[in-house]
């Protein structure tokens, strides 16, 4: 890999440990540290993560603008901010504000990290993004295994563990990305040219890819929000939880060369790939669903963590290969705000779902959500053989 790319990956590792210290235990903090329903809970997340999307569509126009360096910092300036308030002030209602202000920060920086990857390493293709990917999870791994472990001496020390990584992020990406962004902004001039040419039915076929990955979001994130409580129920502990998403960062990041034979099979067909992740993804709940102690959770985890090795770096993959030069950023940024999105509907759908029929009834509806986003796969691509040629300006 080339040497920009590894320094976004050391960024992006630093950047999700600081904030794995507490996105897991959100839920668990809200219903049980600050005495609110599970439906307040999915509320509050559904909040966080809908400043997200914003942040995620703003994020990649600043980058098709600005280039990488000034919306990562504008990002990480917000988050910043965000994040020294809520070590003063983390009761109800100032959890909610700065949780807002957190997500829209945090938002900005991802689309631009991963339209950075793209163009520095074009050649590398899935490589690039699997690499962001796979720190964003290393991240998953650290903080979520430490943040256990913090939590259960004092939540007081999650949120200064949080801000304490994410000015570690400030420093690498402040003396790190200057250059890398600059040749961003070369790459991007082509917005100011008269011919801003895209191909409608290409932008048509992100767009049904992308509802597909947001029903799998709407799944995925259940174990961030009604599982994560439901395990408290069930009396399985703070660090027994944590430890399951180390499981899913240490999968993610030593299991890369198990999954790389399978993952050649697919290489000129990135739309199977998603299809058998999204399957795999129906398995987990099936065997979450029939889980009642913590052995079978995590089976469940070990089962969802190879979907989505097979699913999450496959999207902003075809992404990239279906941008146009010059919007690599706003592409992204829509990968990114579809995935924020799941994030936003996931918790509080769980949240009401579980509040009037129980968790059972959960399960049946996330496995019927992703037959759905199996079809929407399978036909995201079927106008592709069109060449409907039309300007920005008229389409966007």
């Amino acid at each position: 890999m080339p040497r920009a790319l590894w320094l976004l990956v050391l960024g992006m590792v630093v950047n999700v440990t600081g904030s794995s210290f507490l996105w897991p235990l959100n839920a668990i903090y809200i219903n049980g540290h600050l005495g609110k329903s599970l439906t307040v809970a999915g509320i509050v997340l559904m909040l966080n993560a809908g400043a997200s999307v914003v942040g995620n569509l703003i994020g990649g126009i600043l980058f098709d603008k600005l280039g990488g360096y000034r919306s990562i910092m504008t990002g990480i300036a917000i988050t910043l901010v965000s994040l020294t308030g809520l070590n003063f002030w983390h009761e109800w209602p100032y959890y909610v504000f700065f949780l807002l202000f957190i997500g829209f920060g945090s938002g900005i920086v991802f689309p631009s990290i991963y339209a950075l990857a793209g163009s520095v390493w074009k050649e590398g293709g899935r490589r690039a993004f699997n690499a962001i990917y796979v720190a964003q999870n290393a991240g998953v791994a650290i903080g979520a295994a430490l943040g256990g472990v913090v939590a259960d001496y004092s939540f007081d020390y999650i949120f200064l563990a949080n801000l304490s990584m994410y000015l570690v992020f400030f420093v690498i990406a402040f003396f790190g990305y200057r250059n890398i962004a600059h040749q961003s902004v070369q790459q991007t001039n082509v917005l100011k040219e008269n011919k801003k040419i895209i191909n409608k039915n290409k932008f048509t076929a992100l767009l049904i890819l992308c509802g597909a990955y947001l029903l799998c979001w709407v799944g995925y994130v259940q174990w961030q929000s009604t599982i994560a409580t439901y395990t408290q129920e069930i009396n399985i502990s703070l660090k027994q939880y944590s430890i399951l998403w180390t499981i899913n960062g240490l999968m993610i990041v030593f299991g890369q060369p198990f999954l790389r034979p399978l993952i050649k099979r697919f290489d000129q067909n990135l739309k199977g790939q998603i299809i058998l992740g999204i399957s795999i993804f129906m398995v987990s709940f099936a065997v979450a669903g029939n889980a009642g102690a913590f052995k079978g959770f995590v089976a469940a985890m070990v089962i969802i963590t190879i979907g989505e090795m097979l699913v999450w770096p496959a999207i902003p993959t075809i992404a990239n290969q279906l941008a146009p030069k010059g919007r690599e950023g706003f592409y992204q940024g829509i990968v990114n705000s579809t995935a924020t999105g799941g994030r936003m509907i996931g918790p509080l759908f769980g949240g009401i779902l579980v509040d009037l029929y129980g968790m059972s009834i959960l399960f049946y509806v996330l496995i019927g959500l992703l037959i759905i986003g199996i079809f929407l796969t399978v036909f995201h691509d079927r106008l592709l053989k069109r060449n409907e040629n039309v300007t920005v300006s008229e389409f966007l």
